[in-house]
């Protein structure tokens, strides 16, 4: 059994688990629709706050633009996007062993190999569908809340968020090949995530992080350089670590 026939088998998994129309509609929700209305309806919202005496705080802010849009698209995506990519990601191999059925699978002739490549490719492909789909929602809502915004920084602001995610995918699915179960693979993850997310706290080590990807692109929804050469090599190294460490895993391991 090669690997476009396990391909194809985990994308019809995919579809019929609802993860794919899941994964589609969470990021086209909550990212693609809701963040250009929150961008618009936020300072109207904040200009004259109860304060519970009869009395209102007026806060004035500046008029909303799509460079808000942008922002609290790539938010959503950094925040209601991780655990949704998470919750996804998190049984893909842990799931199969907890049931036993990743016994069935490698007793044909199929290699461990070949088993982990099609199931981190269709979390790929699923993982990508959703953004394509987020993406060209968040634009055309942007346009018509905020009017004409250069398409081609929404895009490139776009693929820095993917790695972001991807780097965030790889990890969770490592974390699904070093546990037996779906939750302690989504505890770990959370775990890791958390751990990363300080390290972009800390000046040194900030531009190597994957947090300095959605900084980059929100430089260049400002028209500023993106400067995320160095987060960009780091989280390919990482996802490459990460499939390299889950294969080594998974060959050791006793199903």
């Amino acid at each position: 059994m090669n690997l476009s026939v396990l391909l194809g088998k985990e994308l019809r998994e995919q579809w019929r688990t609802y993860r794919l129309l899941g994964m589609a509609l969470a990021f086209v929700a909550f990212a693609g629709l809701l963040s250009p209305i929150v961008a618009k309806v936020t300072p109207e919202l904040l200009k004259n706050l109860p304060t519970g005496t009869g009395q209102t705080i007026t806060i004035e802010l500046p008029e909303p633009t799509a460079v808000d849009a942008i922002a609290q698209y790539l938010k959503n995506l950094t925040q209601t996007g991780i655990i949704v990519l998470i919750l996804v990601a998190m049984g893909t191999v842990a799931q199969e062993r907890e049931r036993g059925t990743v016994v069935t699978v490698l007793s044909k002739p199929v290699s461990r190999l070949s088993f982990l490549m099609a199931k981190f490719i269709a979390l790929t492909l699923t993982l990508a569908a959703s953004l394509v789909l987020a993406t060209l929602a968040c634009w055309t809502y942007t346009v018509v809340l905020f009017g004409p915004f250069d398409a081609g920084v929404f895009v490139r602001a776009s693929l820095l968020s993917a790695l972001y995610l991807w780097v965030f995918l790889a990890v969770t699915f490592l974390c699904s090949t070093l546990t037996r179960g779906p939750i302690a693979a989504g505890g770990l993850s959370i775990g890791i995530y958390a751990l990363v997310s300080l390290l972009g706290i800390v000046p040194r080590i900030k531009p190597y992080v994957p947090a300095a990807l959605i900084e980059g692109a929100t430089r260049l929804a400002l028209g500023e350089s993106a400067d995320a050469g160095r987060a960009i090599a780091t989280s390919l190294i990482a996802v490459l670590a990460c499939l390299i460490l889950a294969h080594w895993t998974f060959e050791k391991r006793e199903l």
